[in-house]
């Protein structure tokens, strides 16, 4: 993805799900479509929870000089938070603020500044890494979570 497409999807990703969850009671979007299925606010979560390392490692690799970042799992760092049992609405907000902040950051980059890097440990191999990277990482990922939290919501709205 170019530098603008990442920054185009990491806007619109708070705006989308407040249009595809907007009017759907609380109590639906914490309803899983079926077995073993996430809810509407378990996608929340998970998004938050990638959002907060892999956002959290861009913003690192811009403001320090080639950070070593040690390796995290978003599916293990959620179990660390309280994102799964928030209400759907106070989450989305949380997860709208945080992107305006990452934004903050990004926004004003220089091309140059997108090709800063940073060195994965922990996870295998030490592995330098971009801030473009991972910004691209976390737009690329929320794009299909995005459509999974519409078919989640139709399917529970019945």
């Amino acid at each position: 993805m170019t530098v603008q497409q990442v920054l185009d999807q990491l806007r619109a990703t708070p705006l989308r799900l407040r249009e595809v969850t907007s009017g759907v009671p609380p109590e639906l979007l914490r309803t899983p479509p079926g077995p073993d299925e996430w809810s509407a606010n378990d996608v929340l979560a998970h998004l938050r929870a990638c959002s907060d390392r892999w956002g959290e490692a861009a913003t690192r690799i811009v403001e320090e000089d080639r950070p070593r970042i040690r390796g995290s799992e978003p599916r293990i760092w959620i179990t660390k938070t309280d994102y799964p049992d928030l209400e759907f609405g106070p989450s989305l907000r949380a997860f709208a603020r945080q992107r305006k902040a990452l934004l903050a950051v990004l926004d004003p980059l220089q091309p140059e500044d997108w090709q800063r890097t940073g060195t994965l440990v922990g996870a295998g191999r030490p592995v330098d890494l971009s801030a473009h990277t991972y910004a691209e990482r976390l737009a690329r990922h929320e794009r299909p979570h995005i459509k999974q939290i519409a078919r989640t919501v139709a399917a529970v709205s019945g």
